[in-house]
């Protein structure tokens, strides 16, 4: 599909004070794990279980964070509701950062892998296109992420979150930004999610006031576009409708 681009001033007004990034707007706070929840049992059965649990961990800038929304209404919250809900044995992590780049990903990761790692979904890139940053730093930031994680986790299964930009970076850099993520995912047997924001980008209703960060209602769609390349990876069955779920 056609992906609709962000009004001119929406992105102007980013570029010109967004030198730190996509969530300038937010002090960079970590958000607390969010856990999907099982109904309780008794005390073996439940120790058990949450010893068997596996985890998947969002590692992003504010898209992650949830910049400007309730925490229940970040994507990750919404995909931990869609886990319980399908009973599966995820324990969900956000570990989102408003303002991160690839460096400071590749800076941070390590304080993600004090435990296990089973599913890591990776979503970052867009916050160096405006602070500058060279694609092929951006590439080599990106591996070196995913280098950190499987030299703990070699059998986690990695998701590449893509991003796209609007059209005054010339087409020769989007094109080339756009094509890393394919590129990544591709040589490191990853998966990939093409456009993050795909149906979400560039809808005014479905963005805050400052045209970049999703509103409730749009990351829900967001939500429901991660979810469409998790469910087979977390082993949610096909019954598992998403019109019934929390995603809509």
């Amino acid at each position: 599909m056609k992906v609709p681009q962000l009004g001119f001033v929406a992105w102007f007004a980013l570029v010109l004070f967004g030198s730190n990034g996509l969530a300038n707007a937010q002090t960079a706070t970590r958000q607390r794990p969010v856990q999907a929840t099982r109904p309780a049992a008794s005390r073996s059965t439940t120790a058990v279980a949450r010893a068997a649990k596996k985890r998947l961990v969002f590692f992003g800038n504010s898209l992650t964070a949830g910049y400007g929304v309730p925490t229940k209404s970040n994507y990750p919250s919404l995909i931990a509701q869609k886990i319980d809900s399908a009973g599966l044995n995820y324990t969900v992590v956000n570990a989102g950062v408003s303002g991160e780049t690839t460096a400071g990903g590749l800076r941070r990761v390590s304080t993600v892998l004090g435990q296990p790692i089973d599913v890591f979904v990776l979503e970052l890139g867009a916050n160096d296109v405006f602070r500058g940053v060279p694609v092929a730093t951006i590439r080599g930031n990106l591996q070196g992420i995913i280098d950190a994680v499987r030299r703990k986790n070699p059998r986690a299964q990695i998701v590449i979150a893509g991003m796209q930009i609007p059209g005054m970076f010339g087409e020769g850099y989007i094109s080339e930004f756009q094509g890393v993520f394919k590129d990544v995912a591709t040589k490191n047997r990853a998966l990939l999610i093409p456009y993050l924001l795909d149906n979400v980008g560039g809808v005014p209703e479905l963005n805050l006031a400052d045209g970049i960060h999703p509103t409730a209602a749009g990351y829900r769609i967001v939500a429901r576009t991660v979810w469409n390349t998790l469910a087979p990876v977390l082993g949610a069955k096909e019954e598992a409708s998403l019109k019934t779920s929390v995603l809509y």
